[in-house]
């Protein structure tokens, strides 16, 4: 609207005062004359106007697209890293999984999904209206389109519901894994996005309220919870822990495919990050280069300090461990990629890091079986990374997302505490953390309770012992080399100890593997 005014103000007109001419009849031809020619420059103005509008809503929409195909492609990441993470005999369950999290996602959230996430919300704790959008036309929106925002918004679902996968790969029913991610992807995450990016009560919490930039708790930590109460109440796999205390690392069958994965996602992260200025105009795409700077340099500290504690605490500098570093500082600047500095960056991912390898010690400690360290990535991480913000956002980035139209000069509101700015922030992240956990463990629980008494939650132990793809899908990732035939038994009894391979943990090595 700027641009257009300056060119209607450039629009030249000769003067209206025609003191100097003596003739009526000229005069009065020369003042038609000057209508029509301002009337031409305002009006070519005002198309010049629309079209420089038209380009701005283009740029922007296509930075949503484009962002929402990179967070779509992080599943083609999911599917390699579990399926690296997981052995050989249930490979093709975990890769059918993914494909299902993003087709089954897509549908769900279009039905109901997307309308109880952004739809008005009702008492600020659902959405009522925005269901099967674009059937009847689609909503009227001041910028860009219905359709742009439900295709972005979808990719972040998936994401969501992908995570449960991993923290309940290699035991659980294909049957009970289809009914749980379309109650996930429906009700339990919608209502969680509701409540912050959809202007429920969290969005008015406080001064700021609760500040998730891209997600580490409204996405990751969702998923997280679940698949922690998934895990809990489906047990740990045959042999993961032996009497004594002791616990037998599962190796993953492909660590190729794990480390694939993992650079997949990192790549995808900038669509998951960056895609969350919501534009690129106005000033955003520079916001969204820097965004990437952080979500870089926090990957990258993730990364190199896990596997230095790998090796201090193990003696071997561990890939799985390493893959999940870097996945760590992703998921601990993914709240606060647009509210910190490059060097709160820096910390923010090294401090991931430590947490995801002690994390994984920890969850082994109450025998909870996560094969693909899931809950330490997603669910720790996203904690203290929604935390994190409460520490080192700055002053402009709690002013851009309070929403208010005070100058930031005469703003005195709070930002994070280790800026200066008070606790006023980190109370609302720790109220938001909690609120999210304590919603997703009772109702992600519940439902896995139902399913465990219904149609049953863990396959059987031939079944499992056999290997989920020949016997949930009639086939194995690589059928030129079998494992076990279909139907048959492996010799091993339920209460056999299998060979270690590694210190701790499961996954990919010494100490676990995650997603």
């Amino acid at each position: 609207m700027t641009l257009a005014r300056t060119l209607a103000g450039n629009v030249r007109t000769p003067s209206l005062s025609f003191g100097a001419v003596r003739k009526p009849g000229l005069g009065i031809f020369l003042g038609l004359l000057t209508g029509l020619v301002a009337t031409l420059g305002i009006t070519h103005a005002q198309e010049v106007s629309a079209e420089v509008a038209d380009l701005i809503l283009a740029v922007d929409t296509i930075w949503y697209v484009v962002a929402g195909i990179l967070v779509f492609f992080m599943q083609a990441g999911f599917g390699l890293l579990e399926a690296g993470f997981v052995r050989v005999k249930n490979t093709t369950n975990i890769l059918m999984k993914n494909v299902l999290d993003a087709s089954l996602g897509a549908v769900v959230w279009w039905a109901v999904g997307f309308g109880f996430a952004f739809g008005t919300s009702q008492g600020g704790f659902i959405g009522g209206h925005s269901f099967f959008p674009g059937l009847g036309g689609l909503n009227e929106t001041d910028g860009v389109s219905e359709a742009a925002v439900f295709f972005f918004q979808w990719a972040f679902a998936a994401t969501a519901a992908t995570i449960v996968s991993g923290a309940l790969a290699e035991r659980t029913k294909f049957s009970a894994y289809l009914f749980y991610t379309v109650f996930i992807t429906g009700i339990i995450y919608p209502i969680v996005v509701n409540w912050t990016w959809g202007g429920g009560w969290l969005a008015g919490l406080g001064e700021t309220g609760f500040m998730d930039y891209a997600g580490s708790t409204i996405v990751h930590s969702v998923g997280a919870w679940a698949g922690l109460m998934g895990a809990i109440l489906v047990g740990p796999r045959l042999g993961k822990y032996a009497s004594g205390g002791r616990v037998n690392a599962i190796p993953g069958h492909n660590m190729t495919l794990a480390a694939l994965g993992m650079f997949i996602l990192w790549f995808g992260w900038y669509g998951f990050n960056g895609g969350s200025t919501l534009g690129l105009t106005g000033g955003l795409a520079t916001e969204a280069a820097w965004v990437a700077i952080n979500t870089t340099l926090s990957a990258g500290a993730g990364a190199i300090v896990a596997v230095a504690i790998a090796k201090m605490r193990y003696g071997k500098a561990d890939l799985g461990l390493t893959l999940n570093g870097a996945l760590a500082g992703l998921v601990s600047i993914t709240a606060g990629c647009g509210f910190v500095e490059p060097w709160a960056a820096l910390i923010m991912g090294a401090v991931g890091g430590v947490i995801v390898v002690f994390g994984v010690a920890l969850l082994d400690r109450f025998k909870i079986d996560d094969p693909v360290g899931a809950i330490s990535v997603h669910g720790l991480c996203g904690v203290w990374g929604t935390l994190g913000v409460g520490l080192f956002a700055i002053k402009a980035g709690a002013h851009f997302w309070s929403g208010t139209d005070l100058p930031i000069e005469e703003w005195d509101g709070p930002y994070g505490l280790f800026m200066g700015g008070g606790f006023g922030v980190l109370w609302v992240q720790i109220v938001g953390v909690l609120a999210v956990f304590g919603w997703v463990a009772v109702t992600a629980g519940a439902l896995f309770f139902v399913i465990k008494n219904t149609i049953g939650l863990r396959v059987p132990e031939n079944e499992e012992l056999a290997g989920l793809d020949v016997q949930e899908h009639g086939i194995g990732a690589y059928p030129e080399f079998p494992t076990v035939a279909p139907g048959v038994a492996v010799e091993v009894s339920a209460g056999e100890e299998l060979p270690a391979a590694g210190s701790a943990g499961g996954g990919g090595g010494a100490a676990g593997g995650g997603d």
